[in-house]
C-alpha cells in the first residue's frame, strides 16, 4: 500500500513518503561496488512510483555519491523527470593529495577526492556547477545549505562566528538567486541543531528544510514542535531525517554518531528510556524502526522521512515501515508510561 504523497511547503512539489538518502553511494564507513551501488538505485524504482525523490550532497563521498547517481541513473536510461533532487551544497570537491581526505577522517573509504567546505556566495555557485557536472544531466529541483550548525559551531571566538554568519546569509541569497533565475524550486537548510535552524529561519526566507536528530520518538521538544508548527502555517516544507539517531533506537550502540556503552553513567538513561520503549514495541507486536518512522512521519508539516540503505533488500523493509500496522492504543502508551 502507498501512502499519499505530499507537497513540499509551497515549493510546487509532491513528494513520496520516503526520500531516498544517498551517503552509502559516497561510501560512508565502507566502499560499495559499483554493482551494488547500481542494486540499491535499482531497488528504489521497484519500491516506490516515479517520481522518485533522492537526497544528497557534494559532502557525500566529497562529491562521490552524486557522481555513482549521475552514472546510474544514466546507465538505467532514467528519465530526469522520473526524479527529484534535493542537493544539500557546502563541500567542493578538491584534488586528494595525501593518502585519506582531509574533511570527516575515517568516515568515508576508498575515495580518490578530497573535499573542502567553500560556504558563502561564491562557494554555492561553485558547488551547484560542480553538482551539475557529476550529476550528467539530472538537475536538482531543491538547494540546502549544508550543516552550518557545524560550520558556525567551529567559528574560534565571537567575530569568527560574526564572520561565518555573514558567509551564511551570503549563501542563502545565492540560493535564492538560483531561484529567482528559475533554476530551481526550492531554497532551504539541512542541519542537526534545530536551534541553529531557527536563527537562520528569522533571517531568511526558506521554502523547506531539513531536519535531522531534532524531531523523533524520543527527541522532540516543545521548542521544535512550535518551529515546526509556525514553518507549516508559513508554506515551509520539512523533511524529517536521522530519526533513529544513528541507529539507536533500532538497537545498535551509535547515538548521533557517538558511541554509547551501558556501563557509562552518562549514557544509562539512554539505554533505560530503549529498554523500555522495546517492551512496549514487543508487548503490541510492534517493530521498533516503524514506531520511530511513523512518529517521524506525524510531526507536524513534515512531507517525507529520508531513509538511507546500504542494502538493496533494505529498501522494500523502509518503504513497509510507513504502513505496518499500529493500534492506536500503542501510542496512547507511550505518553502513559512517559515514553512520549
Amino acid at each position: 500500500m502507498m501512502l499519499e504523497r505530499k507537497p513540499l511547503g509551497k515549493t510546487g512539489i509532491l513528494l513520496p513518503t520516503i526520500v531516498f538518502g544517498t551517503s552509502c553511494l559516497g561510501n560512508l564507513y565502507r566502499v560499495l561496488s559499483k554493482e551494488e551501488k547500481r542494486a540499491i538505485v535499482e531497488s528504489w524504482f521497484r519500491c516506490t512510483e516515479v517520481p522518485i525523490a533522492i537526497d544528497t550532497a557534494g559532502k557525500y563521498g566529497a562529491g562521490l555519491a552524486l557522481e555513482s547517481i549521475g552514472s546510474i541513473l544514466k546507465e538505467l536510461g532514467v528519465s530526469p523527470s522520473d526524479v527529484i533532487i534535493s542537493n544539500k551544497l557546502g563541500w567542493a570537491r578538491r584534488p586528494l593529495k595525501g593518502p585519506e581526505p582531509t574533511f570527516e577522517p575515517g568516515v568515508w573509504a576508498g575515495l580518490s577526492h578530497d573535499a573542502e567546505q567553500v560556504i558563502g556566495y561564491n562557494g554555492m555557485w561553485e558547488c551547484w556547477e560542480q553538482g551539475l557536472e557529476l550529476l550528467q544531466g539530472y538537475t536538482p529541483s531543491l538547494l540546502a545549505v549544508h550543516d552550518p550548525d557545524e560550520y558556525l559551531q567551529a567559528a574560534s571566538s565571537q567575530s569568527d562566528r560574526s564572520r561565518r554568519w555573514e558567509n551564511l546569509l551570503n549563501a542563502f541569497e545565492a540560493l535564492t538567486a538560483m531561484k529567482k533565475k528559475g533554476l530551481i524550486k526550492g531554497v532551504g537548510v539541512g542541519a542537526k541543531d534545530y536551534r541553529v535552524i531557527k536563527e537562520i529561519d528569522g533571517a531568511v526566507t526558506l521554502d523547506w528544510v531539513m531536519f535531522a536528530c531534532s524531531y523523533t520518538i524520543l527527541f522532540h521538544p516543545t521548542e521544535v514542535v512550535e518551529l515546526m508548527e509556525s514553518m507549516a502555517k508559513r508554506g515551509i516544507g520539512i523533511i524529517n531525517s536521522a530519526v533513529f539517531h544513528g541507529g539507536f533506537l533500532t538497537g545498535g550502540d551509535y547515538f548521533d554518531y557517538r558511541r554509547l556503552s551501558r556501563d557509562d553513567p552518562e549514557d544509562a538513561a539512554l539505554y533505560a528510556w530503549r529498554d523500555r520503549f522495546f517492551n512496549l514495541c514487543t508487548r503490541y507486536g510492534v517493530s521498533p524502526s516503524a514506531a520511530a518512522v511513523q512518529y517521524a512521519y506525524r510531526g507536524p508539516g513534515v512531507a517525507a522521512v529520508a531513509l538511507n540503505s546500504s542494502k538493496p533488500e533494505k529498501v522494500q523493509r523502509n518503504m513497509d515501515l510507513f504502513t505496518e500496522p499500529i493500534p492506536s492504543s500503542f501510542w496512547e502508551d507511550l505518553k502513559t508510561i512517559d515514553l512520549c
